[in-house]
């Protein structure tokens, strides 16, 4: 039997996305319900950059002070390491404001300050464990969703207002809803795993590319999160020549984690990520918005896409709250207000995006990686002693940024602000307080 319940506003999917609409529509004193898939926020394909437009965010909900107790590791500059040295490609401290830098946060940490500060409104609700399995219809309209249970195995319909998907690339309510995005080729796919961080280590961040192979790694204090690029669809290839050949290409392209290479002891502790890089072409039903992820699925290059989507539903908030507290149903004219606010910064970055694919990740993933020797050790890979690349072995681009580096301010912004930054509306600020104890 299912059980029947009623909202204003269902939000589907508990990542920054939907934490952060969650959060507003409550501080607008609308009824919000966010179903969460899982029983907590700890995955780790949960990316972990919070760039300098989402902290200017945090700052004006009244979080500053919750976010900065969360144990975070700031990066200042984009530097990528090839095999005749490294550049830097970006330096977020040309950015104004009070947060010149990307923080490196794990995502169930951001979440659980949005979670909590969500909780302090009596109109919030985040039910968890919920798997959505369909959408509600009345006629041609989205009327709500029916989930599972993932504890009790009980079937419950939710029935809303108005019905927000912010669960994804996967999108259960997108398959549901029968829409389908455009997709942009994309040339690669990327395994993820950990390994143990060592004093002595670089901070922050590494960036490594050599002759038919990537990686960047992900400083979470005392492991590193490792993403190494693949050819699109090679994962089963790969894996067939099993956990050794992945040590050798990784303890090759950086030679100061070899030694800790037999951390890897099987493809088990190896994850895939399917890159995907799409678009709907109408991102609204009758009752039904989609944004982030679910809306378009960006690259990981950049890690711009928690900040995109976090930035959607800050525009999907201010546009709809005042016509959800009015009550009534939302026109579908309104909810496509959301995608007109936001598809020219979505495409901007896209555009880069399939730029960057067609050109320097897809010439890494056209070629064959070469056999690198092992020369370096730990203290010799630190940021402040790799060489400069020298600038005749760089494209045109790459060689103006190290020969004019207040060009390097551009990238910058283009990361870590973004073309459209938005912000709180008046009525969702707060004056800056600490976390309960």
């Amino acid at each position: 039997m299912t059980n029947m319940e009623r909202t204003t506003c269902l939000v589907v999917g508990g990542g920054p996305a939907g934490m952060v609409l969650g959060l507003l529509m409550a501080r607008a004193g609308i009824e919000v319900t966010v179903l969460e898939k899982h029983k907590d926020f700890l995955r780790d394909f949960r990316g972990d950059t919070v760039h300098t437009s989402t902290q200017n965010l945090i700052d004006e909900l009244g979080l500053g002070p919750r976010f900065a107790q969360v144990p975070h590791r700031r990066i200042e500059t984009m530097r990528m390491q090839f095999d005749e040295g490294a550049i830097t490609v970006a330096d977020m401290r040309r950015l104004p404001g009070a947060h010149p830098y990307i923080a490196l946060v794990p995502q169930w940490d951001f979440l659980d300050v949005l979670a909590d500060a969500a909780a302090e409104e009596p109109t919030f609700t985040l039910r968890r464990n919920a798997e959505v399995i369909d959408v509600v219809r009345d006629g041609d309209r989205v009327v709500g969703v029916r989930y599972r249970d993932r504890v009790a195995g009980t079937e419950h319909e939710i029935r809303a207002t108005l019905t927000v998907a912010c669960d994804g690339r996967g999108s259960a309510v997108r398959a549901a809803a029968g829409l389908a995005p455009r997709s942009f080729g994309v040339p690669m796919d990327v395994w993820w795993f950990r390994l143990s961080r060592r004093d002595g280590d670089p901070v922050g961040g590494v960036g490594r590319i050599s002759t038919g192979q990537m990686c960047v790694m992900i400083d979470r204090g005392d492991y590193w999160q490792c993403a190494y690029l693949i050819r699109k669809g090679s994962d089963g290839e790969l894996r067939a020549a099993g956990i050794e050949e992945l040590r050798r290409r990784f303890a090759a392209l950086l030679p100061w984690m070899a030694d800790r290479m037999a951390e890897l002891e099987s493809f088990d502790q190896v994850s895939l990520l399917d890159v995907q890089l799409n678009r709907l072409r109408r991102w609204d039903l009758d009752g039904l918005l989609l944004i982030g992820d679910a809306a378009h699925a960006m690259s990981p290059v950049g890690g711009v896409g928690i900040n995109l989507a976090v930035a959607d539903a800050v525009a999907a908030a201010r546009i709809l709250a005042p016509a959800l507290r009015s009550g009534g149903i939302v026109p579908r004219s309104l909810l496509h207000r959301v995608q007109r606010r936001r598809l020219l910064p979505t495409a901007i970055i896209q555009g880069v995006q399939r730029a960057a694919h067609k050109g320097l990740f897809g010439q890494i993933m056209r070629d064959e990686p070469t056999q690198l020797p092992h020369t370096a050790t730990a203290a010799g890979m630190a940021d402040a002693v790799i060489p400069d690349a020298p600038l005749e072995s760089l494209p045109l681009p790459l060689r103006l940024l190290q020969r004019f580096p207040v060009l390097q301010g551009l990238p910058a912004r283009l990361v870590s602000i973004g073309p459209l930054p938005e912000h709180a509306p008046e009525w969702a600020r707060r004056p800056a307080t600490p976390a309960r104890t």
